[in-house]
């Protein structure tokens, strides 16, 4: 594992070593902490679209946390096309939290103070960010 100085980096490796698959577990806490969302997903297929949003939204903040080049646009067209399944911003923004909260679960004492803080302020720039995008 190369050493990166983005704790945002640094948290998705470790991540990344202890489980292989994050999916499972972040929608597990999205359905739990928002069981409305059960229903915004279709039967068929489930896991297909979760995987899939997940694996786009990580892409996306990696971009958002690192060099920006390009992936972290796709945050504000997925606020786009959430408004319009009816979405609201503030559970898409949720959304990002949640994959925070997970890791740090998940990383347990390999979660740092560092960590903690470079999430923290991620989850402002996004807010932020999707907020002008309306």
């Amino acid at each position: 594992m190369n050493a990166s100085p983005n704790p945002i980096e640094i948290s998705f490796e470790l991540a990344a070593s202890r489980c292989e698959d994050l999916t499972p577990l972040v929608y597990r806490r999205l359905f739990d902490e928002h069981p409305e969302t059960q229903t915004l997903f279709r039967q068929e297929g489930r896991e297909l679209v979760t995987g899939s949003m997940l694996a786009l939204a990580i892409e996306a903040i990696l971009d958002f946390a690192g060099q920006r080049r390009g992936h972290f646009r796709l945050i504000a067209c997925e606020v786009a096309s959430h408004d319009g399944y009816g979405t609201p911003r503030q559970l898409f923004i949720t959304f990002f939290a949640i994959i925070r909260d997970t890791m740090r679960d998940l990383l347990g004492d390999q979660w740092s103070t560092e960590m903690a803080r470079a999430w923290d302020q991620l989850l402002v720039e996004i807010d932020a960010f999707v907020g002008t995008a309306a």
